[in-house]
């Protein structure tokens, strides 16, 4: 499952992009994926709606329903 995570990860890192962020996968500990906002994203005060209804959401989509998404520093 983990590469199937990264690489969905993979294919939305250009969209975080495009808007000065950056996504970084950091690990995978059960059904929680670990990811870490880089550039715009570290500070921005959407971040937490990005992970969860943009990230988590399409990831549970594509990948499996009980993935959960959790930002680490």
């Amino acid at each position: 499952m983990e590469q199937q995570v990264k690489a969905f990860i993979a294919e939305v890192r250009p969209l975080i992009q495009g808007h000065g962020g950056d996504v970084e996968f950091v690990a995978l500990d059960g059904t929680t994926v670990k990811l870490r906002l880089l550039g715009a994203c570290s500070h921005c005060p959407g971040a937490v709606m990005t992970l969860k209804n943009g990230i988590e959401a399409q990831m549970r989509e594509v990948v499996s329903p009980d993935l959960t998404v959790e930002r680490v520093e």
